[in-house]
């Protein structure tokens, strides 16, 4: 099977013809993301369930599985190779422990008020104009002003960690998309390294602080490891929330009939964001992992050190897992989707993306419920990368 270019823009416009084809005919699948770079990419939702939780075989420390360092990475960026996302426990449970209070379900809660008060504001601005690019106007400043704030980033600054992290996550296999990301990756770990100096001499009631205080059991973070945990909170932070609002409005505004139906009972709102998750999520693929030994599925024998893709589009759309799996139904139950990972890596930010989902798109349906795309959807721009899924811009019309 020919497998396209997986980062590329046409590739992202409509993704998953390409998975079915894998679920169908080669549910784990051998790929090369570049002249010496193999990856084996699985399908099912079933098998992706199962890679999620292997802890033992299927890990996220390169260095474990192979013995070897990314080649292309500079030494000055190889503290952010040490980010809990890359980890394996117990380094990862050590890192999660110090920031998962932030992001419990109870302390998210308390954000509401203030979340609220974000989208009201963005939308009334919004109607001032008439319309908007919902994408630059609304569904980026939400996360990024609440991250942001979460962490101390002042509102000067937070332009340039956007742009920052707009290139790092969009570079895609190629050694040239890699290698010109650099410079955003440094830029972006010298402020950090900033930040976390100028906390330890003047504390604040914000997360960093918080970093550099941490203890866990007499052991504190690194400077490198707080490094590397900032620059994933604020990428993660908001990234993935951008493409949730910006691929939820795409996806109701393609199924008029559920649009209504929201509209008419915004109660539905949660079962929405939990179908859009599934239908259209902002995650096409989880971030490697790598066989720490020979692990065969479906036949097909990974190699140890082997990268390894779970690719959650493609689970999500599993007709052995879900009924009528390519139609759009916000009433869908159960609907145990895997846009948020499972096992130990499971998205520590899913209760701050639900919330800023649910309430960004019931406000936006209840205040605007004419809202509509103001070109033709295929004059839109997909970004570039091979995990996320998302749209560069998406200008509507609000009546």
């Amino acid at each position: 099977m020919s497998t396209p270019a997986l980062g590329s823009r046409a590739f992202k416009a409509d993704p998953f013809p390409f998975y079915k084809k894998l679920r169908e005919s080669a549910p784990v699948h051998r790929v090369w993301l570049s002249r010496s770079t193999d990856a084996y990419l699985i399908a099912r939702y079933a098998d992706c369930q199962n890679a999620l939780r292997d802890h033992e075989r299927i890990i996220k420390d390169v260095t474990v599985a192979s013995g070897k360092r990314p080649a292309w990475m500079p030494g000055f960026l190889r503290p952010l190779s040490r980010n809990m996302l890359d980890l394996d426990d117990p380094d990862h449970a050590r890192l999660r422990r110090l920031v998962h209070k932030a992001f419990t379900p109870r302390l998210v809660e308390t954000l509401e008020p203030r979340i609220l008060e974000i989208v009201d504001r963005l939308l009334t601005d919004a109607e001032s104009r008439g319309g908007m690019d919902l994408i630059r106007d609304f569904a980026l400043p939400l996360p990024v002003t609440i991250i942001s704030e979460m962490l101390g980033v002042p509102e000067e600054d937070r332009h340039r960690f956007q742009r920052w992290s707009n290139r790092m996550v969009s570079a895609d296999t190629s050694a040239l998309h890699a290698l010109m990301a650099v410079p955003s990756a440094y830029a972006f770990m010298q402020y950090v390294r900033k930040m976390i100096r100028d906390r330890r001499r003047e504390p604040r009631e914000d997360l960093v602080t918080s970093l550099v205080a941490a203890d866990d059991e007499g052991d504190r973070l690194s400077e490198d490891e707080m490094v590397a945990m900032i620059v994933l909170l604020l990428v993660a932070g908001h990234e993935t929330t951008v493409n949730l609002i910006g691929n939820g409005v795409l996806t109701l505004l393609a199924h008029a009939e559920q649009k209504e139906a929201l509209i008419r009972d915004l109660w539905l709102i949660d079962g929405a964001i939990e179908e859009i998750l599934r239908y259209d999520g902002p995650v096409l693929m989880a971030s490697e992992r790598y066989a720490l030994e020979e692990v065969e599925i479906q036949n097909v024998r990974i190699p140890r050190g082997s990268m390894v893709y779970v690719v959650l589009a493609s689970a999500n759309r599993d007709e052995q897992q879900f009924a009528d799996a390519d139609e759009f139904d916000i009433r869908r139950t159960p609907n145990r989707h895997l846009a948020f990972g499972q096992g130990v890596h499971f998205c520590l930010g899913s209760p701050l993306a639900r919330m800023e989902g649910t309430r960004a798109l019931s406000r936006l349906l209840e205040r605007f419920p004419g809202v509509r795309l103001a070109i033709p959807r295929d004059r839109l721009r997909w970004r570039r990368g091979m995990l996320l899924r998302g749209v560069e811009s998406m200008p509507v019309l609000l009546k």
